[in-house]
C-alpha cells in the first residue's frame, strides 16, 4: 500500500471466521487483474507543492468478479484469467444466457464483461466486489478504451500530411493528398497506404499513466493526463505492463529491491483491492510530490 495510507489505517476487529494462514503477498512476478471503470471527464488537482496537475476521473460502478478462467493450451501451458463485470443493468434487458451466467456467479446483471490475464496466484473469489483502492496512488496504469469516432477524414487530418502549396500554382487542391499510384509495375496501390478514410472508433491503449488520487468512498480513480474515449464511456484499467510489471521483475533480478515498486509505494493489494480492504483505509489517499518544488528559487 501507499506509505501515507499505512500511517492512517485503522484496525479491524478480528472475526472468528478469519483464516489463520497469512494472506498471499504480491511478488514482482505477479500479474493482477484489471478493473472496468467509466470515464467521467477531466479535472484539475494541485499537489502539496501547489503544482497544477490535469487528471482524468474514472469511476467504478459495482465492479465484481464473475469467473476465474483456467485453460490448458496445446503446448500444455496454462492460461489464467479473471473475468470482471461492471455497471448493473435491468434483468429484462439481459439475455437469458447472460442471466444464467450472472446467477451462477451470484452477482446482479451487468452491462459489460471483460477478461484480464493474470498469474495463477492472482485468482479472486467469484462475487468479490472490487474497489478503487485496487490501484495505489503513485503507481502507473495502462488504460484501454475506444477512441472517439471522427467519421471519414482526409489525409491531412487523418495522417498529418502537409498538403499542397497554399499560394501559387495550386488550383482547388490545397488539402489534396496528391498522387498515390505507381507505374505500370506494380500497377496498383500497396495495402496499408495512408489515404483518406474513416478515422477514430478504434481501441487505443495509453500506457504508463500515474495514479494521483484514489477516493474509495465514491470509487473514484484520478489518473494523470488524458485517456481516449468520450465521457461516460467504459474503459479498462490495469497495472502498467512496462513501468510496473516488466520493470518490477527486471529490478528484482538485478537486486535493485528499492526500485521494485515506484517511489512511495510500499505494496500492492493482492490479489485485488476489495471493498472490505477499502473500509480499513482512509477514504481519500493522494500521492505526495517527491520532486523539488518548482516555486523554490535555485541557489
Amino acid at each position: 500500500m501507499h506509505s501515507t495510507s499505512v500511517a492512517k489505517a485503522k484496525p479491524v476487529a478480528s472475526s472468528s471466521t478469519a483464516k489463520s494462514t497469512e494472506p498471499v503477498k504480491w511478488t514482482p512476478k505477479s500479474i493482477r487483474t484489471g478493473l472496468i471503470a467509466r470515464k467521467r471527464g477531466m479535472a484539475v488537482l494541485w499537489n502539496d507543492q501547489g503544482v497544477r496537475i490535469p487528471v482524468t476521473v474514472l469511476q467504478l460502478e459495482n465492479c465484481q468478479v464473475t469467473a476465474n478462467i483456467r485453460t490448458v493450451r496445446r503446448d500444455h501451458t496454462e492460461y489464467h484469467a479473471v473475468q470482471v463485470a461492471a455497471s448493473d443493468r435491468p434483468a429484462k434487458t439481459t439475455t437469458k444466457q447472460m442471466l444464467g451466467h450472472f446467477n451462477k456467479a451470484g452477482v446482479p446483471p451487468k452491462r459489460i464483461v471483460k477478461e484480464f490475464p493474470v498469474t495463477p496466484d492472482a485468482h479472486i473469489p467469484v462475487g468479490t466486489k472490487l474497489s478503487a483502492i485496487h490501484f495505489v496512488p503513485g503507481q502507473f496504469v495502462d488504460v484501454v478504451a475506444k477512441s472517439i469516432g471522427k467519421g471519414f477524414q482526409g489525409g491531412m487530418k487523418r495522417w498529418g500530411f502537409h498538403g499542397l502549396a497554399a499560394s501559387h500554382g495550386v488550383s482547388v487542391s490545397h488539402r489534396s493528398s496528391g498522387s498515390a499510384g505507381n507505374c505500370q509495375d506494380p500497377g496498383r496501390i500497396w495495402p496499408g497506404k495512408k489515404m483518406a478514410g474513416r478515422m477514430g472508433g478504434e481501441q487505443i491503449t495509453v500506457q504508463n499513466l500515474a495514479v494521483v488520487r484514489v477516493d474509495s468512498a465514491l470509487d473514484l480513480i484520478f489518473v494523470k493526463g488524458n485517456i481516449p474515449g468520450a465521457d461516460d464511456a467504459q474503459v479498462m484499467v490495469r497495472d502498467a505492463k512496462k513501468k510496473m510489471n516488466a520493470l518490477s521483475a527486471h529490478n528484482q533480478v538485478k537486486g535493485l529491491y528499492e526500485k521494485v515498486l515506484p517511489k512511495g509505494v510500499d505494496d500492492l493489494p493482492f490479489p485485488a483491492g476489495t471493498e472490505e480492504l477499502a473500509k480499513t483505509l482512509p477514504a481519500i489517499i493522494e500521492a505526495p510530490a517527491y520532486r523539488r518544488s518548482p516555486f523554490t528559487p535555485l541557489e
